[in-house]
């Protein structure tokens, strides 16, 4: 059975979808972009802003769903000039460093050339939910 998620403490859908979806043992999110929640805005003009409010959303949603960032098992970033990859690689290993991920989920990254509302990152992730049988 396929469950949806919500939370006050990400964006809402600037769209026709959930913020994540349960189905048999994970969890789905939507692709998550560094708006803060509380004003709408992308959370700052740089990429390393960006990048750190997309994945706090994608924490939040996940939290919602009964998981945590340990139980991510893949995560994929869209941004929009690769060249930046440094930024976002220093905030993302922190990220996981300051949340005690000692075995960071696998990852893929894309460049693409826009993102919704003038993003320059997106990150989707999925989660195993843990303690539950496949």
């Amino acid at each position: 059975m396929k469950e949806t998620t919500y939370t006050p403490n990400a964006p809402a859908p600037v769209g026709p979808y959930s913020q994540a979806v349960k189905v048999n043992g994970f969890v789905y999110t939507a692709g998550q972009l560094g708006i803060d929640p509380e004003t709408g805005e992308l959370a700052g003009s740089d990429i390393g802003s960006q990048t750190a409010q997309a994945l706090a959303n994608v924490r939040e949603i996940l939290a919602a769903a009964g998981c945590g960032i340990d139980d991510i098992v893949k995560v994929t970033l869209y941004v929009t000039h690769l060249r930046l990859f440094h930024e976002v690689n220093a905030v993302y290993g922190a990220f996981f460093a300051d949340e005690g991920v000692t075995s960071p989920p696998a990852r893929a990254i894309a460049e693409v050339s826009a993102l919704p509302l003038g993003a320059q990152i997106e990150i989707d992730a999925i989660a195993a939910v843990p303690n539950q049988t496949q």
